[in-house]
């Protein structure tokens, strides 16, 4: 049976506190699409992979979440997974505004 896509993993945003998060946490809202780009020269972490929304990094996967995106990213296979927005909270803590969910979408 066809299913759009199935969630794999929810995470709040890491780093969000250090990146531009807030420049466009007015913008974002429960759906809102996000870009998965692998950060393979990273120097903290070879497996990072940055969240991005139309071009402003919001931060990052958490790292111990991180490991199977960023192999799945670098060979190519980042249009199997869809980032959304699954809820903001302007009044939380920094690193807790905006958690997102990742999707594998169903090619068949």
């Amino acid at each position: 049976m066809y299913e759009p896509s199935r969630q794999l993993m929810s995470f709040n945003v890491a780093g969000f506190q250090f990146w531009d998060g807030a420049l466009v946490l007015g913008e974002l809202k429960a759906g809102t699409l996000l870009e998965l780009v692998p950060e393979p020269d990273n120097p903290h972490d070879s497996e990072a992979v940055a969240l991005r929304y139309h071009g402003t990094k919001l931060g990052y996967v958490p790292s111990d979440e991180n490991a199977v995106l960023s192999v799945m990213c670098f060979y190519g296979h980042a249009a199997a997974f869809e980032v959304r927005v699954l809820q903001v909270d302007p009044e939380a803590a920094p690193w807790k505004q905006v958690r997102v969910g990742v999707f594998v979408t169903d090619a068949r």
